[in-house]
């Protein structure tokens, strides 16, 4: 079998290939050059340059045929644009996700067999097994054989999650030679190889554009924009019809009587910073209290909400209700008269920004908002009017949301002979950006979309981004954007 390997110059997809010669495939390596320019890029050259060079070095050392191929122009028009396109809607988009369902796996495959390759192999940190039925056969589905996307093995550097919307086909014509490896063992096994990229640092940034500012990058299309950064006061959400709404509906989905978990307490981030739930850790870790410490939800009383309901307990808050008036005033001993605003209970316009669509719910950098004890996040954008609304601390109740909504057009099942169908409710777990530890959820079908209602509110809910749901035995089932 002729397998082409995509090999990047740095250490994983180097032990990738490697380890499939040693296996006894026919191999040949292809560097893809995806993007030209280096304006964007914080180290101001071409990093693809160095990279191409050292993995022909690397191919030059296994003993395997190199090839070079240019999808900057497939690059630009599937990822990049895309990118620009979910920035100005005030969305975040993920670039790796789509990079691999329509670059590595698509254009870059589509190359390599016009090479004559059967297969193409990556350096991802995941795992792939045939499905197999009752019978202990691999099962087909329309005549293509079945195939499942695990997890790998080494907890700190699974990617599954950046292969969340490839198709069976595609699945089926790729290989994953280090996903049952640990980053230590694949670097030692380089080592040992003595391959020219077994020191060489992780790649950073956006996929195949190496590290960059966003927004200067950003700016490249999206034109800056000066807008008001409007600080929201909790008092804002005692009198919110939508924070009412989803309390006591949350409340009456409790299997028992109480009042629901509505905002996830964060360690901090200063501490070692995991911005998930301390409980969380403390549940995984066998702590039987922390286990309760969580929204029980009833499975009957999830089935008994309406779509209408289900639509509103997925909705953000709406923050346009916000607004300042202003009054004038005499200052100083010669009275002269200045504008202000009056004030609001309910927030503060308390800096400048550049441009909301170059922000993303949960961010905390880049704001230079000084005055506060706690760091301030941001909890919306507001794209038409071009305000940024931001919260003080880890548990302002605007970072944190319970459920999340995927349109029918976005769900795609990997697994297509798992896929709900309308009414129906399972458990899986879920996770809404990479790295994230997986969280327990409740997967709702209806006619208007899956609902993803998680056991503990979840921090920075950010539209545009994947989630990805898993079974409990580590298999990458589907996903969608939210």
């Amino acid at each position: 079998m002729k397998v082409c390997v995509g090999l990047s110059g740095g250490v994983d997809s180097s032990v990738a290939a490697l380890l499939l010669k040693q296996q006894g495939y026919d191999v040949f390596a292809m560097f893809m050059q995806n993007w030209h320019d280096a304006d964007a890029t914080l180290h101001g050259d071409c990093e693809w340059e160095e990279d191409r060079f050292v993995a022909e070095l690397v191919a030059r050392k296994i003993g395997i045929p190199f090839y070079f191929v240019d999808l900057s122009d497939e690059y630009r028009q599937r990822v990049v644009d895309y990118m620009f396109n979910e920035y100005s809607a005030g969305r975040t988009p993920n670039p790796d996700v789509l990079c691999n369902r329509e670059i590595k796996f698509d254009a870059f495959l589509k190359a390599a067999e016009r090479l004559g390759a059967d297969m193409v192999a990556t350096g991802h940190y995941c795992r792939k097994a045939p499905l197999l039925g009752p019978d202990g056969k691999q099962v087909t589905i329309d005549g293509q054989p079945q195939w499942r996307i695990l997890e790998g093995v080494d907890p700190n550097k699974d990617q599954s999650y950046f292969l969340c919307q490839l198709s069976q086909e595609q699945i089926g014509k790729a290989l994953f030679p280090i996903g049952h490896l640990t980053k230590p063992s694949v670097r030692q096994i380089a080592s040992l190889a003595d391959l020219p990229s077994a020191d060489k640092k992780d790649s950073q940034g956006i996929c195949f554009v190496g590290k960059v500012d966003l927004p200067t990058f950003l700016k490249q299309k999206l034109l800056p924009k000066e807008g008001d950064v409007v600080e929201v006061f909790d008092a804002f959400y005692d009198g919110n019809g939508q924070y009412s709404f989803m309390h006591d509906t949350l409340a009456s989905l409790l299997e028992s009587p109480g009042e629901p978990m509505m905002v996830t307490e964060y360690s901090s981030e200063d501490s070692g910073g995991a911005a998930f739930n301390n409980r969380r850790v403390h549940a995984a870790q066998g702590d039987t209290l922390a286990v309760q410490a969580r929204n029980l939800f009833g499975k009957t009383k999830l089935e008994a909400l309406s779509d209408e309901d289900w639509m509103r307990l997925s909705e953000p808050y709406d923050y346009s209700g916000i607004t300042f008036e202003t009054e004038t005033y005499r200052s100083g001993k010669k009275h002269i008269k200045k504008t202000r605003y009056k004030d609001n209970p309910w927030g503060k316009i308390v800096g400048k920004h550049d441009g909301a669509q170059f922000y993303t719910i949960g961010q905390r950098k880049g704001l230079n908002i000084g005055g506060h004890k706690d760091s301030i996040f941001v909890i919306a954008t507001d794209i038409d009017r071009n305000l940024i609304y931001v919260g003080e601390g880890h548990t302002h109740k605007g970072l944190s949301r319970s459920c999340i909504r995927i349109a029918p057009e976005d769900i795609h099942w990997i697994r297509t002979d798992l896929e709900m169908k309308d009414g129906e409710i399972r458990r899986y777990r879920v996770r809404v950006r990479y790295r994230q530890p997986l969280q327990d959820a409740w997967l709702v079908k209806r006619s208007k979309g899956l609902f993803i209602l998680f056991d503990l509110p979840q921090r920075g809910i950010s539209s545009g981004q994947f989630a990805v749901w898993y079974s409990q035995d580590d298999e990458m089932l589907g996903s969608g954007v939210y």
